[in-house]
């Protein structure tokens, strides 16, 4: 399993897409299995800008890794860890034996809110995307350290530039790994 970690509107979502598209690995996204549950206390709390209780996000994550693993299936975790707790269970499950490495995408604070505008989310209001980028710029540095003390291999990839060059950046990271050709 792959993580691909980086603020809203870094393009994770994007890149992970195309990753699995292109290399027939299984896409997870926490917000979109979020998004999917259909359940309106769900959205409630993801409108609000809130985030949805570790406990739930971890099983379904982990169920989620797990079918995908059943598969045979490469998978891109996105948006997953997004926390310290998220990162210790990861860790304490046994989960993190099964990552192959986590990707970082670097990207301005000026281009993220250009990217941000652009997709229009209803769930991207100014309140929620300031509250995910502090929780993301306050954790990623504790959560790296965290899974790099695990065995993690940990990438930084500058997000910027057209989506092609960005993918093309991610998969040399991911050939030098030895996880795609």
């Amino acid at each position: 399993m792959i993580i691909l970690f980086g603020a809203a509107g870094s393009g994770k979502s994007i890149q992970g897409q195309r990753l699995a598209d292109k290399h027939n690995f299984r896409w997870l996204s926490v917000g979109q299995l979020l998004r999917n549950q259909n359940d309106p206390e769900l959205d409630k709390i993801m409108r609000k800008g809130e985030l949805v209780p570790d406990e739930f996000v971890v099983k379904m994550m982990h169920a989620a890794g797990e079918e995908a693993l059943a598969a045979s299936q490469n998978a891109i975790l996105d948006g997953y860890p997004r926390d310290d707790w998220q990162a210790d269970w990861i860790i304490e499950n046994g989960d993190a034996k099964k990552i192959d490495g986590a990707i970082i995408l670097k990207v301005s604070h000026e281009e993220l809110w250009n990217r941000l505008q652009e997709r229009a989310r209803e769930d991207d209001t100014k309140e929620s995307i300031e509250k995910r980028w502090d929780l993301f710029e306050h954790t990623i540095s504790s959560m790296t350290k965290k899974l790099s003390e695990a065995g993690v291999r940990i990438q930084e990839v500058n997000g910027e530039g057209a989506i092609e060059e960005v993918n093309e950046r991610i998969e040399k990271v991911l050939a030098d790994w030895g996880i795609i050709q």
